[in-house]
């Protein structure tokens, strides 16, 4: 896929995947919207895609545990773009980022939840109107293998709170919406994938996690740069690059449900 001139948009993207995604994209002639929270580290990224000499870079600040600031967030790129070609949902919140008390977002969700999964619905819906605009188009949500069935009657989890299940609960219902949302879109041109980009690599993520380098990492990296491409996509539409999610542990729609109230 020639991405030369596309406008992509990323999702946790001044560290990590996310980062690196970004300036291979950048090296290849995308012009990249930057996402994160720190204000200096993206506008290094920023200054770094520019002295490469090829695309573009502008960085958006906003903190995903406030669906306030998603709003703004997705206003924002809305008003400088008239489409986005890709849509990498990639910012993330790990099994063991934060210690392993139960924490909630500023609206009262469970942090992970909130993060891993509310964000990036609510910005896919918000942002839907330019990535139809440039159809083909793609949304890709970075996921993991790491997943757990969700409780329906505890949802926030309340009760019996574990860091690592909350993490793997909000991945699955991140790849629960892929599938819903792939299913939406058939015929408009807009192609939505989800995948676990790889195991315990050199991240932030990962390290805080109490992780062991990997020293596969230089290696394995460059296989994150497929995940835009519709050319070496292997998955059908609604899938993972690793298994096809519709073997879930619930097939129950969750989608309006559980984030419905986040608005669109």
């Amino acid at each position: 896929m020639n991405v030369s001139g596309k406008t992509v948009f990323i999702t946790g993207s001044t560290d990590g995947v996310g980062r690196y995604v970004a300036l291979q994209l950048a090296s290849q002639g995308a012009n990249l919207s930057i996402h994160g929270r720190d204000a200096e580290r993206g506008s290094a990224v920023v200054d770094e895609i520019k002295r490469s000499g090829r695309g573009t870079a502008k960085f958006y600040p906003a903190d995903l545990a406030s669906l306030a600031d998603v709003r703004r967030l997705a206003d924002a790129v809305i008003g400088d773009h008239d489409k986005v070609d890709i849509f990498i949902s990639n910012a993330g919140i790990g099994s063991r980022n934060y210690g392993p008390e139960r924490r909630v977002s500023a609206d009262g969700h469970e942090l992970r939840f909130a993060v891993n999964y509310l964000s990036g619905f609510l910005l896919a819906y918000r942002l839907l109107p330019i990535i139809k605009a440039a159809a083909p188009a793609r949304i890709v949500n970075v996921s993991s293998l790491g997943q757990a069935p969700l409780d329906f009657d505890d949802v926030m989890l309340t009760r019996g709170y574990d860091g690592t299940r909350a993490y793997a609960q909000s991945k699955l219902s991140q790849i629960m919406f892929t599938v819903d949302l792939a299913e939406e879109l058939k015929g408009t041109g807009v192609t939505v994938n989800t995948l676990h980009p790889a195991t315990y690599m050199n991240t932030t993520m990962v390290l805080a996690g109490g992780r062991r380098r990997c020293r596969r990492w230089k290696k394995a990296a460059p296989r994150s740069r497929i995940s835009p491409s519709a050319t070496t996509w292997k998955g059908a539409a609604g899938c993972s690059s690793t298994a096809c999610t519709n073997s879930a542990p619930t097939r129950r729609r969750m989608t309006p449900r559980l984030a419905g109230n986040c608005g669109r």
